[in-house]
């Protein structure tokens, strides 16, 4: 994964929060519902990819896959966090 590209969706998502209208952006409006409410996304989309995995079919495992991780982003900044701070998480697993 580009670190770029982890980085450009960060700030789409964060400029959705902040900036777009709660009609007109998925984000926004998710985001505006609540931490509660974004949290329970990422769970769902955690159950599917879980059901996907059991299938055999790869396109829809990876959609799903990404739904994940775009949820788990959401969800990191409703925390005030960015996937780095799970990847330091990680790397200092490893000392």
């Amino acid at each position: 994964v580009s670190q770029y590209s982890v980085l450009k969706l960060e700030d789409t998502i964060s400029s959705r929060i902040e900036n777009a209208d709660t009609q007109k952006s998925y984000v926004a409006s998710l985001f505006a519902k609540g931490i509660n409410k974004v949290a329970q996304k990422v769970g769902e989309e955690a159950v599917e990819v879980v059901i996907e995995a059991k299938d055999n079919d790869e396109s829809l495992f990876l959609n799903e896959s990404a739904d994940l991780v775009f949820h788990l982003l959401i969800l990191l900044q409703a925390k005030g966090y960015k996937l780095q701070d799970v990847v330091d998480v990680l790397e200092a697993r490893q000392k």
